[in-house]
């Protein structure tokens, strides 16, 4: 049957015109590549105007917008107003900076968009690779089980998944949770937030999750972790994972990771390491002994999308028992069977291992930037942003107009800004709207952590971008914008 021309409705999203296409590509790349180099001649933040704002209530486009009028529209309202982690003083929260190469595998990976869930196709080898180098990384067994996801939340709740899973003591898949058998938790009052979010969503209940006291440098009192969990197992609870910071995000404080394990081993639970960006100590010289007793964990969740600069998202789980990995996830309909030939082959599909079918080829900027750098400059790096901060303690501890407020075992700084006089209430304002005067400023980005209830300025260095010099611009600008707001 023939279709008469005038009737035929085929469409496409491919480009009309390839060549101006192709010429819109390359000057995205120029713009991008001189926007990252030239990061130290602009403000670190700055606050967006109101019509900025408005201009994203626009209703949804109907009709086609030119290629190149798109392009304007992202350079104009987007591009100018970043959180600014890219820039060489930026240090709030733990936000990596990225990289020109993670930027382009990101594109490369966006292109081929392949589906990582499961498939015979090269980007399940390319994450395999990665996920073997982070294994070597981390000292685990070559056998152990993996999976890269969006960040350490996605991933601290893989782990946990697979300890509630593995040490319920029954088939909780098919049956579900049981009110009487309450599972606990147990981890410090510095863990991350996620964690509660994942044992809520793990169905266990916020009050399952035990949070143990500290010592003085932020550290899980081990003694009260022990009397804990024989408490509530003398209370008929049924206790069934240890959670590890390697590196909490106030302080950047490590749990004694040996002696963690010997308490799970004894009490016959799951060890879980949170080890979001602290992990990655262990590629260092001389700070890798603070990640002792971590490969002795039964599950480990990272990023790298913070400490080793990729773009974001890219974190994983690594798991020793790749069994229980693959029984708490798995699911195979008959749509997903996974064939011997063709397309659907391939010795592993990453579907069984987590809850997503659809999977970004996330795998591509680890590979690309590993190969590019190589592991023993991002130790180096790493290492470089320690010592960093080490300088920046070294200005605040003989100046009277500063308090450190925390130990600083690794890359992050607390500290305050005092002046006689001032109560600590009167302090913590002040401190709060130094920050604000920072930001707003566009001088720097740090961020802030309540320590013992004194509101702290909190630096947070993952940046390969910063320089000393930029540690002696922040000392000035807080001490000049702290005596200017008392004054």
């Amino acid at each position: 049957m023939t279709i008469p021309d005038d009737i035929r409705t085929d469409e496409t999203l491919d480009p009309n015109d390839w060549d101006a296409m192709r010429a819109l590509g390359h000057q995205m790349i120029d713009d991008m590549m001189d926007y990252v180099q030239t990061l130290r001649d602009r403000p670190t933040w700055q606050e967006m105007p109101q019509h900025v704002r408005d201009y994203f209530k626009q209703p949804l486009p109907q009709e086609p917008q030119a290629e190149a009028d798109v392009y304007q529209d992202f350079m104009e309202y987007v591009m100018p107003y970043p959180l600014g982690n890219l820039h060489p003083r930026f240090w709030g929260w733990v936000l990596g900076t990225g990289t020109p190469m993670g930027a382009l595998a990101e594109f490369l990976a966006a292109t081929m968009n392949s589906n990582t869930g499961g498939g015979n196709h090269a980007a399940n080898l390319v994450e395999e690779q990665v996920l073997d180098w982070v294994k070597e990384m981390y000292h685990f067994p070559p056998e152990s089980s993996g999976l890269l996801v969006s960040g350490a939340s996605m991933a601290n709740l893989v782990g946990l998944t697979v300890a509630r899973n593995t040490l319920a003591g029954y088939d909780i898949r098919t049956e579900g949770i049981r009110a009487n058998h309450r599972m606990t938790v147990y981890a410090s009052s510095e863990v991350h937030s996620c964690m509660q979010k994942n044992v809520e969503l793990l169905g266990l209940g916020s009050d399952s999750l035990r949070l143990v006291p500290t010592n003085a440098a932020y550290e899980i009192d081990l003694e009260a972790l022990q009397a804990t969990i024989t408490a509530d197992r003398e209370a008929g609870f049924h206790p069934i994972c240890i959670v590890g910071n390697a590196g909490t995000v106030n302080t950047g404080a490590f749990d004694d990771l040996n002696a963690l394990a010997d308490i799970a081993t004894r009490e016959k639970m799951w060890f879980h390491v949170d080890g979001a960006f602290g992990s990655l100590v262990a590629i260092t010289e001389d700070y890798r002994h603070l990640t002792n007793g971590m490969d002795r964990a039964d599950s480990l969740a990272f990023d790298f999308h913070k400490w080793m600069y990729m773009p974001f998202e890219i974190g994983g789980t690594i798991v020793r028992h790749k069994d229980a990995h693959y029984n708490a996830f798995t699911l195979t309909p008959t749509y997903l069977t996974h064939g011997n030939r063709g397309t659907a082959a391939g010795d592993r599909w990453f579907s069984d291992y987590g809850v997503q079918l659809s999977r970004g080829f996330r795998a591509l900027k680890a590979w690309m930037s590993l190969k590019n750098h190589g592991i023993q400059k991002y130790g180096r790096l790493i290492q470089q942003n320690i010592e960093q901060v080490h300088y920046l303690l070294s200005l605040l501890e003989n100046d009277p107009e500063f308090d450190i407020t925390a130990p600083s075992p690794i890359n992050i700084a607390c500290f305050r800004f005092v002046k006689d006089g001032l109560t600590d209430e009167q302090l913590n304002d002040l401190n709060r709207d130094i920050i604000y005067e920072l930001h707003e400023r566009g001088i720097a980005v740090p961020s802030y952590a309540i320590l013992n209830g004194i509101y702290s300025i909190r630096v947070a260095n993952t940046n390969h971008r910063t320089r000393h010099e930029d540690f002696d611009m922040l000392v000035q600008a807080v001490k000049e914008i702290g005596s200017e707001l008392v004054g």
